[in-house]
């Protein structure tokens, strides 16, 4: 077999018995960074789980690496960065811990809820102080969830079972979806001022750092529960520990902590919090699943099938795949076009979907693999559709996206532009009767199939300048095989588009341009 994968932390066997067909597994779990450094650049892809750090040292010692896996759901431990400069897929098992992070954080608000964790430690001391720990029913309670993903509408779902009344705070929730799980969605005052229990299923970002702190707490009811299963830093931890320590709040459950293990948290101190050591994904079930899930993503990337589970680029779901799919070979054909007619470095490349296509979810696939087709034939380094908006900043290049509702009478239409040091060039495309067709070259129109050589040429409209272009073409023995012109306005500037059956040189084109009344010609192979 000539791929290799590298399972850097301990994985369910049935993971790595999946990879076994397709691939050759190499098990170290207890590889050290200074091994991996040494041996990462035989190996396509690697599992880790949260003990393997991968670096971007290691990513930059990797040569053939094209899969970064993680068994689980965050990737705090890989530079997802430098991965994505790479061109290296980040994969991870999101679906595999939503049901066990769920359990877990319904666990940690029936333990505030009935004091179950300091009941047991008095118990086991030999104590039975059954009047100090008296508790609260959930039934008839409000459920705040910060959060509705995977896990946010899985808590939802428990909930239910408890009699309680569900808000929830998430931008991204449509109504279709708040209706279908029974929620009321409000904004994070109103969430944290009515919750009786708050949960949280965010992912620390910038904007969620310290999303509850001293302001919120002082907001929130006297009797109300706090539970954080997502990830330490979303609450702040000084300010969680004076509104416990008051009495400010009833209680928290917290699973995650800013720094882990929190061994000097004040935290520790407090009765009325129930901690747990990260252990809210740490079922057998749930490994099983996150195993198997990402061992199949490596599979579908080795036999060249879109993993679903990428994160430092877009996925589509197969509805939107199959809606998009048959403009994949009309963008190939633009940028391919537009790289072999620009001049001087690249500035600006602006994309704009037009009809039908405007509606789409998620053009940056598309946007993507323009830019994988302008960039991969002038630089050294691979472009992919992992890195190929990376690639462009990097290069200085401003990337736009644009949607406008009319396609000029088509379905729908995609237009793009390019700004170079020398000259702009545009082009819009559709893609009809089963193949790409470009209908606008500069604003001139024109209908050309995108295939095989083709001769551009602009020039002024006026007669005998089509025959001499023609007359020169034959001079080299180049046959024509179609032509198309466009134009503005009668003897103003037009452009003629030539199909040929062969490679044009550029001494060719060179002589055609010093044609009286030629202002450019261009030959592009498609």
């Amino acid at each position: 077999m000539d791929k290799k994968v590298l399972i850097a932390d301990q994985i369910n066997e049935k993971g790595i018995d999946e990879l076994k067909d397709i691939a050759e597994v190499v098990p170290n779990f207890t590889i050290s960074n200074e091994e991996l450094l040494k041996v990462i650049k035989d190996f396509d892809a690697i599992i880790v789980r949260s003990r393997t750090k991968v670096t971007r040292e290691v990513i930059e010692a990797s040569d053939k690496l094209k899969i970064i896996a993680r068994a689980g759901v965050g990737v705090d431990n890989v530079d997802v960065q430098a991965a994505t400069e790479r061109g290296i897929m980040v994969i991870n098992a999101p679906e595999s811990t939503s049901i066990t992070v769920a359990e877990h954080t319904m666990g940690l608000i029936l333990a505030l809820s009935r004091k179950i964790a300091i009941a047991d430690s008095s118990v086991k001391s030999g104590k039975w102080e059954k009047g100090r720990f008296m508790g609260i029913e959930l039934n008839g309670k409000t459920l705040g969830v910060i959060g509705m993903g995977r896990i946010g509408s899985q808590v939802v779902t428990r909930s239910k079972a408890f009699g309680m009344d569900t808000i929830v705070y998430d931008p991204y929730i449509t109504k279709k979806t708040a209706s279908e799980l029974g929620v009321t969605v409000v904004d994070l005052e109103t969430l944290i001022k009515e919750s009786d229990v708050m949960t949280i299923h965010v992912p620390l970002t910038p904007e969620t750092k310290y999303l509850i702190s001293k302001p919120q707490f002082e907001m929130m009811k006297e009797n109300a529960f706090i539970v954080n299963c997502a990830r330490g830093g979303i609450i702040n931890e000084d300010d969680l520990y004076d509104a416990l320590s008051t009495d400010e709040i009833r209680g928290a459950g917290l699973d995650v902590f800013e720094n882990e293990p929190p061994k000097n948290s004040k935290l520790l101190e407090l009765d009325n919090v129930v901690l747990t050591p990260h252990i809210a994904a740490s079922t057998s079930e749930a490994q099983r699943d996150a195993a198997i899930i990402v061992a199949n993503e490596i599979k579908k990337v080795f036999k060249g099938i879109s993993p679903k589970n990428v994160i430092n680029m877009p996925v589509l779901d197969p509805e939107t795949f199959n809606l998009i799919k048959p403009y994949f070979a009309l963008i190939e054909k633009i940028g391919k076009f537009m790289i072999q007619t620009a001049k001087g470095n690249i500035n600006e490349i602006d994309v704009t979907y037009c009809g039908e296509l405007s509606e789409f979810p998620k053009h940056d696939i598309l946007t993507r693999m323009i830019l994988q087709e302008v960039l991969n034939p002038i630089l050294n380094e691979p472009v992919n559709l992992v890195n190929a908006t990376t690639v462009a900043e990097n290069r200085g290049i401003i990337v736009t996206e644009g949607k406008r509702y009319d396609a000029k009478g088509y379905k729908s239409l995609i237009k793009v532009e390019m700004k170079s040091d020398y000259n702009d060039v545009s082009v819009e495309g559709i893609f009809t009767h089963q193949q790409p067709r470009i209908v606008m070259i500069n604003g001139y129109k024109v209908d050309v199939e995108p295939e095989g050589t083709m001769l551009i040429s602009k020039y002024k409209d006026k007669p005998g300048i089509i025959g001499s272009i023609g007359t020169k073409i034959g001079e080299h023995n180049i046959n024509i095989a179609k032509m198309q012109v466009g134009r503005k306005e009668l003897g103003g500037e037009a452009v003629m588009v030539l199909k040929v059956d062969q490679i044009v040189p550029e001494f060719v084109i060179l002589e055609i341009k010093k044609l009286e009344d030629v202002h450019d010609a261009v030959a592009v192979n498609l």
